[in-house]
Order: structure tokens, then C-alpha cells, then sequence
């Protein structure tokens, strides 16, 4: 991990990634945001991210899918999930598959804030 943990924020929402970004630079991390999973996999960010915040339906690949290509490829970034479109075993699968969390929209800042926390300590 760098001394400063970058989180990485992948979801099409653009207003949901500005206000993410801004309230983890606000808690002293660096942040960076992705409109989809190709463009985060195409920026080449893997090893700067500490920590990546998904949701779970995008256009596209989707944040399940996601996770399970960082897993088939042997990444240990943890990933935490936030959405408002969970089919029913999204939540199981995407725990099951090494999610630290699962989160609904909108979630509870402290909620998110102890996810990243437990996901940064491993």
C-alpha cells in the first residue's frame, strides 16, 4: 500500500464519483474515478489502487464481473460494493467472490468510511 491509500471509484453515476472523490479526499486519500470497468482496466491502475469501490450493474462489464476478473488474474485489491441494483444474489455472490462489503444506495458515509477502513487494514 502507498503511503497515501488511492481508492479507486468505478461506477457510471458521474455525480456518485465526484462526491465519493471529494469526500475521500476530504479524509486525506487520493481518489481517482472510472465511468466503467474497461476504462479503469485500459488506465493500467491496478497496482496504484488500494481499495476499489464498485457497483455492480454499468454498462458494459459489470462490477461482478469485475471482481471476478481481478480474482482470475490474482489481484488482492479489496473491493467494496455500493449499489442500488442488486439482483438477489448479487450480495452472496460478490461476498462469496472476497468483497470486504456490500452496500445499498445511499448508504451512511460511517458505513462506508468502516468498509474502507477494514479493507485497507486486510
Amino acid at each position: 500500500m502507498s503511503a497515501v491509500p488511492v481508492i479507486s471509484i468505478v461506477d457510471d453515476d458521474g455525480s456518485l464519483r465526484d462526491s465519493l472523490n471529494n469526500l475521500f479526499r476530504s479524509m486525506g486519500f487520493r481518489a481517482q474515478g472510472f465511468a466503467s470497468a474497461e476504462e479503469f482496466l485500459r488506465s493500467a491502475r491496478l497496482e496504484d489502487t488500494d481499495c476499489l469501490i464498485l457497483d455492480v450493474r454499468m454498462p458494459g462489464m459489470s462490477g461482478l464481473d469485475l471482481q471476478r476478473y481481478l480474482v482470475s488474474v490474482h489481484s488482492e485489491i479489496p473491493i467494496v460494493f455500493i449499489t442500488s441494483h442488486a439482483e438477489d444474489d448479487a450480495e452472496a455472490q460478490a461476498i462469496r467472490t472476497g468483497a470486504v462489503a456490500f452496500l445499498y444506495k445511499p448508504c451512511r458515509e460511517e458505513d462506508l468510511l468502516e468498509a474502507i477502513d477494514c479493507a485497507l487494514k486486510g
